[in-house]
């Protein structure tokens, strides 16, 4: 099962989280990731999803 990085940062740039979850595909890695950013509360801030291949499946400004 692929790994996908969650990343969470502050309005100055600080990285407040750097998460793997797993999922089975880019898709379900996209809403496994919005959905972890909304249970925590993150769901205003600056994040991304990445898969670790490197490829962008998720990004709010």
């Amino acid at each position: 099962m692929p790994n996908y990085i969650i990343t969470v940062y502050e309005k100055d740039g600080t990285k407040l989280v750097d998460e793997t979850i797993e999922a089975d595909n880019d898709r379900e890695g996209r809403k496994k990731g919005e959905a972890w950013l909304l249970e925590h509360g993150y769901e205003n801030h600056t994040s991304r999803v990445t898969s670790t291949s490197g490829k962008l499946i998720h990004f709010h400004r």
